[in-house]
């Protein structure tokens, strides 16, 4: 359906669920196809200030930090999500400070404040404007030559495959253009055999490079569309095999 209050049903999910995200290993589908690659991507990080939006539970701030960043703040919606962020850095004090916030006004922060900044899978819950009113807001706390690198589902993704084990968002048939904004659940498997129910507010691959040139970004991002490589299979083919040569997620950096 048209999404109306993204803002309100992300903050539930993730109320409600945030115990389940909770680790300190790959469990799920997208810690293995996608974050890997990610923070890849973030490399160098040694000695750099890094803004995680979106952090959930932390578990992207705590492998940047392990890889040498000097500072990182994380700022995600959901309450329960800050507390078991919060709760992990208590156990294993890593210096990493975390908050309640929305990654559209990010006002907290002074301008060209970080050198990294980082959105997994955060722009699936947004709507077009959203994404653009925090993409401009990146722009702003980015210092010149300072990179950000993001996230999200493949755009095309939901409109290859049914609605089934191990990944999917139900898009309820056609509509790659015409269902832009429109509201999606889906669910991402661990391999333990249980699930995380997810979202997708629908947005096309245009959608993203228009809200990052509106924003500033003016050089040419680097982009890598990431699938299940043969590594996945060799560890867990039951889990992964369905998925071969689907284009899961986009990992993009791109400079300020």
């Amino acid at each position: 359906m048209p999404n109306s209050d993204n803002k309100n049903s992300t903050k539930n999910l993730y109320n409600g669920t945030a115990s389940q995200w909770i680790r300190g290993e790959p469990t799920s589908l997208s810690d293995f196809t996608a974050r890997p690659f990610v923070l890849k991507l973030c490399e160098p990080v040694a000695g750099l200030r890094v803004l995680d939006l979106g952090c959930g539970e932390g578990y992207c701030s705590r492998e940047l930090r392990q890889r040498g960043a000097a500072q990182i703040y994380g700022v995600d919606l959901s309450e329960a999500m800050i507390a078991g962020a919060k709760l992990q850095e208590l156990k294993d004090p890593l210096g990493i400070q975390y908050e309640l916030g929305c990654a559209t006004d990010l006002k907290q922060f002074g301008d060209r404040e970080f050198d990294l900044v980082i959105a997994v899978f955060l722009f699936n819950y947004l709507t077009t404007v959203q994404t653009q009113q925090c993409m401009t807001e990146v722009a702003r706390v980015l210092r010149p030559g300072g990179r950000f690198v993001f996230s999200v589902p493949h755009p095309s993704f939901p409109y290859m495959r049914e609605a089934a084990y191990p990944f999917y968002f139900e898009v309820e048939g056609k509509g790659y253009f015409s269902k832009r904004d429109w509201q999606f659940p889906g669910r991402i498997w661990k391999r333990d055999g249980s699930w995380l129910n997810v979202q997708l507010v629908h947005k096309t691959l245009e959608d993203y490079f228009d809200a990052l040139k509106n924003a500033g970004f003016n050089t040419m991002p680097t982009l890598r569309e990431l699938r299940v490589t043969p590594e996945h299979i060799a560890l867990d083919e039951s889990f992964f095999g369905s998925l071969i040569d689907l284009p899961l997620h986009l990992a993009i950096q791109v400079l300020r």
